[in-house]
């Protein structure tokens, strides 16, 4: 065995993306105990910065120690508990996770479904909270990353919290890329990941509760079910102020990176951020239309940073993909779902949202395809 080298690739899938060079050295710096008083002030700059990610005040701010499926558990596994009713809207692969984590804590999942490359309909979530008025959850994604749909986040909150119902959004894709006002759209619960639009590396899932989910957590009446992801435990050592308790060996210098990453996102800002992602995809889709490639998702719901686009019924869809691997060092991501095959899904997200890999996604596409 030998040391692993991989090879330099510019990443334009689904995620991870590119991660910024910055947070790359950042992570190479001296490892320190976790529980070390420089690594502890670092948290809290952590835990700060991503309340203006979030743009939010919730205490209750952090990131869990793995990857963003970790963090939508941490969301069921605290808020569920057996035998409630959760609304759990589905318009992709990611909603059909949520579901999953339901019932697999005992609840009763109620689906309202959606058509995939579609975001969710305020109507349907209506009709569903009707007729379900002891439901005590909504559950949507924000930001469909097997599709590129953008749901109206603000509406459906508000739809959920006139019938007496917590929220818990999947932010994975839109922290960072688009518009997220956690605090002025009343999100209950919210999760993200960091190898999306924060370009930093995966494994990291930032979460947010504000004070209505954690009166839900503090109220169950039985225990929750992952003694890892149990945050009465381990807000015993993420919490400011307090001295810090033993939880768990955090990914120290996985923080680091996320710690750079976030401050890279400050210096640029965050509405610019959302601005270059929005303006990237303009560049992205206009290249596109000149080939003959059209987008899955209608335009005023289409995300700007994962474009899922249909592939020309000419290409093979492996081939294409392979060959720009292959010849190009270039990746773009698959369909999932019941777009498997269908659709490719190109990302703009972070430090990959630029026009120098636009220009070199337009001209390999262009020259494979031909």
């Amino acid at each position: 065995m030998k040391s692993f080298n991989p090879p330099s690739r510019t990443l334009m899938g689904p995620g991870p993306s590119d991660v910024n060079p910055r947070v790359l050295l950042a992570m190479a710096r001296p490892t320190i105990g976790h529980l070390d008083p420089s690594f502890i002030t670092m948290m809290d700059e952590v835990k700060e910065a991503l309340r203006y990610a979030f743009k939010t005040e919730n205490k209750l701010t952090m990131p869990v120690s793995a990857p963003g499926s970790a963090g939508m558990e941490t969301c069921f596994a605290n808020l569920v508990e057996p035998k409630d009713k959760v609304i759990v809207c589905i318009n992709g692969v990611f909603g059909m996770r949520m579901k999953e984590n339901v019932t697999r804590f005992g609840g009763q999942a109620i689906i309202v479904e959606n058509n995939w490359g579609e975001p969710v309909s305020p109507e349907k979530l209506e009709k569903a909270l009707s007729e379900n008025k002891d439901a005590k959850i909504v559950a949507f994604v924000h930001a469909e990353t097997s599709t590129g749909a953008l749901s109206d986040a603000k509406k459906l909150c508000k739809i959920a919290h006139n019938y007496n119902c917590i929220t818990i959004v999947d932010a994975v894709t839109s922290l960072a890329g688009s518009e997220l006002l956690v605090d002025e759209w009343e999100i209950d619960a919210i999760y993200s990941g960091t190898q999306k639009c924060l370009s930093a590396m995966p494994g990291i899932s930032p979460i947010s509760l504000n004070e209505r989910a954690i009166k839900k957590v503090e109220s169950r009446k039985t225990p929750v079910s992952s003694w890892f992801l149990d945050l009465n435990l381990v807000m015993s050592y993420w919490n400011e102020g307090a001295k810090r308790a033993y939880h768990h060996t955090a990914p120290v210098n996985t923080l680091y990176g996320l710690h750079e990453a976030l401050l890279i996102l400050q210096e640029e800002g965050l509405e610019n951020s959302w601005s270059r992602h929005q303006q990237n995809h303009e560049i992205l889709k206009a290249g596109l239309f000149d080939i003959g490639i059209k987008f899955l998702v209608e335009e005023q719901y289409r995300l700007p940073q994962l474009n899922a686009v249909f592939i020309p019924e000419q290409a093979n869809d492996e081939k294409v993909r392979s060959s720009l691997l292959q010849d190009y060092n270039l990746e773009i991501g698959a369909g999932l779902g019941i777009y498997a095959g269908k659709v490719w899904r190109i990302g703009l997200m972070g430090y990959a949202s630029k026009k120098e890999n636009i220009a070199l996604c337009l001209s390999a596409l262009n020259s494979v395809l031909k």
